[in-house]
């Protein structure tokens, strides 16, 4: 059995080590263009280059939870592919949404610009109540974010295509349930996989519908969010701040507005990064149980696009 590992922008010696020791029996190696034919291949942002030479390939394997550039590309047919379904994402991505929920709710920004003007401030204590929180997307990702805020007794609820019962969140569904979500939120956390249906679903008509003084956080893609449409509504004081690890351009450019708008904080796309040793056990895992026949977790629906 041969792999073939095509990740741009990443450091392979590590990933090539780790996979060799997870699996003995294979043969791992990087992808050159003209290499011999592989079984299956484990990318990140591979160039259609990649898939134009491997058109036997029986697998493919994403090093990420979101498959959109993937798809994008012309994909051998027969191939099955599979993206991690947590591989240490999750936590992390609970931990960045919930502190930017506090963050924002508890105005620490606020007061920590008082401290740097030399001002001990009061401000008068928020309630919870009043600061409904939506979460948008409640695959891995998006139920243990919104699991996690239950915890801090935020009022939580769900969006996603399909029904979705989770204990302590009011769950919506379906595009006929959009609006009464977005009218139920103050707070709206983008965790949507990026597919045909969902780009720039974070515009002008959907966040008008968020309550007043409504908080964004967007752990997505940049592709989701209107970003003229963010800014618009954040000059007019519909929006009251938002959060931004996501970019339509990564890296953000140095002349966008998002870097010096007071409303906005950005990150820089690190809200949950890819834990090399939990991927390379999981891709290991799931590579064996398809060289068995059996169905794995986290295979792509390609019609759906994730």
């Amino acid at each position: 059995m041969k792999i073939s590992f095509c990740c741009t922008g990443t450091e392979p010696t590590p990933w090539l080590a780790g996979l060799r020791a997870a699996l003995p029996q294979a043969q791992v190696e990087l992808w050159q263009p003209g290499a011999a034919p592989a079984d299956y291949a484990v990318v990140w942002a591979p160039p259609q280059q990649f898939f134009d030479q491997q058109p036997q390939l029986k697998g493919v394997f994403a090093i990420g939870a979101g498959v959109d550039a993937l798809l994008r590309l012309r994909l051998p047919p027969q191939a099955t592919v599979v993206r991690l379904d947590d591989a240490g994402m999750a936590v992390q991505m609970a931990e960045y949404v919930c502190h930017a929920v506090i963050r924002h709710f508890r105005e620490l920004d606020v007061y920590a610009a008082d401290i740097s003007h030399g001002q001990w401030t009061f401000h008068k204590p928020r309630h919870r109540a009043d600061f409904p929180v939506g979460v948008m997307g409640l695959g891995v990702l998006g139920q243990r974010v919104a699991q996690a805020l239950t915890q801090f007794e935020f009022p939580v609820n769900g969006w996603s295509r399909s029904p979705k019962v989770m204990p302590g969140v009011r769950g919506f569904n379906g595009r006929a349930q959009l609006d009464a979500f977005l009218a139920s939120s103050r707070i709206l956390v983008n965790l949507l996989p990026l597919t045909f249906d969902t780009q720039g679903i974070l515009n002008r008509d959907t966040l008008s519908r968020l309550q007043p003084s409504g908080y964004v956080i967007n752990v997505a893609r940049g592709a989701h969010l209107v970003d003229d449409d963010l800014l618009a509504l954040l000059d007019s004081g519909h929006l009251a701040g938002a959060t931004l690890d996501v970019f339509r351009t990564e890296p953000l450019p140095l002349k966008h507005p998002f870097w010096q708008h007071p409303k906005i904080t950005i990150t820089p796309h690190t809200s949950a990064r890819t834990l090399r040793e939990t991927s390379i056990a999981q891709i290991a895992g799931k590579l064996e149980a398809l060289e068995r026949g059996e169905t794995v977790v986290g295979r792509v629906d390609l019609e759906r696009g994730y």
